[in-house]
């Protein structure tokens, strides 16, 4: 076998056991509270940049769960996981964990940022009464990719929670949140 070849092979092989390790109970991808809630804004203040239309979400939403950076790799067995912040009334209040793992034809790696708006207090009482919200249960959700958002109009904002993934870096096909579980965090101040 090739030099180059092999590094390939090594670095595929890397690629598909990285999920595995952030999905670890006790890895050190924590980060403060402080640190995720500047993240989660700073995050968000991007999304509205790139995306004016999300900012009219934003004004509507009872709270939004941003995921600032969410990492996805995968080698047929991939996985994703992240840390964010639900910011409500503009201030940090609770913090969350996003998980996921898939199997199927994928390879590579990824990082990007989620943001859910909650249009309503129901959808939000929901993730916290839920021991865990598996994405895909539970309250309707729709992700609103840049043509939804190109549409949008405050009559057309209808369902309970609105996803708006932005500022994907890396390569891998497809960014999902279905399957996804997110689970309420408590982080070091």
């Amino acid at each position: 076998m090739t030099i180059p070849r092999r590094t390939a092979l090594l670095a595929l092989a890397g690629a598909a056991l990285l999920p595995g390790a952030a999905l670890l109970p006790g890895t050190a991808w924590a980060a403060s509270a402080r640190e995720l809630s500047s993240k989660g804004q700073a995050a968000l203040q991007r999304l509205y940049k790139v995306q004016p239309r999300a900012r009219e979400l934003g004004k509507k939403a009872v709270a939004i769960l941003v995921f600032p950076d969410i990492v996805k790799a995968g080698l047929l067995i991939g996985g994703q996981s992240g840390n964010g912040v639900l910011i409500k009334g503009g201030k940090s209040v609770a913090y969350y964990n996003i998980s996921a793992a898939s199997f199927g034809l994928q390879a590579g790696a990824q990082t990007f940022s989620y943001a859910l708006f909650f249009m309503n207090n129901d959808a939000l009482a929901y993730l916290d009464k839920s021991d865990g919200w598996a994405v895909g249960s539970g309250p309707s959700l729709v992700v609103a990719d840049e043509g939804w958002a190109k549409s949008a109009t405050s009559t057309t904002i209808t369902q309970d929670v609105y996803a708006v993934p932005f500022g994907q870096r890396g390569l891998m096909a497809g960014v999902g949140i279905e399957g996804s579980k997110i689970t309420r965090l408590n982080p070091d101040a």
